[in-house]
């Protein structure tokens, strides 16, 4: 069974970054792609941007484009999520989430494991 652990979130100003990390154990993730996603209070959890087993095909929602980059070092077994020109509105708890299944997934259904989460607050 995969165990994935977010860390690196915290309160920044808006306009500010963070670099959030999910540690992947327990088996070899190189194969899965890798997913962020983010959740609000009262609001559906939201996919954010998938990273492929390769890294090299990256994909992205239309709100975080231009602002998020997602990278994977599958010699570390993580994944990190870079967050520029934060926006209060980018204020939720942030999930990484494993796929174990072939090709990209872009919803909640399309993953098999998740992170705890680990919370960002943007203040303005």
């Amino acid at each position: 069974q995969v165990q994935l652990v977010e860390s690196g979130g915290g309160l920044v100003q808006a306009g500010g970054s963070l670099r959030l990390s999910c540690a992947v154990s327990g088996r070899t993730f190189v194969s899965d792609h890798m997913g962020w996603f983010r959740q609000a209070p009262g609001k559906e959890r939201e996919w954010l941007a998938t990273i492929s087993w390769s890294g090299g095909s990256t994909y992205y929602a239309e709100l975080v484009k231009g602002r998020f980059t997602i990278s994977r070092d599958n010699v570390k077994n993580t994944v990190y999520l870079q967050m520029n020109s934060l926006k209060p509105e980018d204020t939720a708890v942030y999930y990484c989430a494993a796929r174990q299944r072939y090709g990209a997934g872009f919803s909640r259904a399309d993953f098999d494991s998740w992170g705890q989460g680990t919370q960002c607050t943007v203040s303005s």
